[in-house]
């Protein structure tokens, strides 16, 4: 699942957030690889979530 809501995040420590963080990067860098494989992901817009999650990640992180 490459969704992670404000209010998710919100009540997760630091350490969760952080390894929650590594876990859509890996996500993130097999969707790339599928991607340039040839092949078409399974949806378009789990790629643009899981961005768009790791950079909730880390505005929540950073401050």
């Amino acid at each position: 699942m490459s969704f992670v809501s404000n209010r998710e995040i919100e009540a997760m420590s630091r350490e969760a957030r952080e390894s929650r963080l590594l876990e859509l990067r890996e996500e993130l860098l097999q969707l790339r690889a599928e991607q340039a494989l040839g092949g078409t992901p399974a949806s378009l817009g789990e790629y643009k979530a899981t961005r768009r999650s790791i950079a909730r990640l880390l505005t929540h992180l950073n401050n």
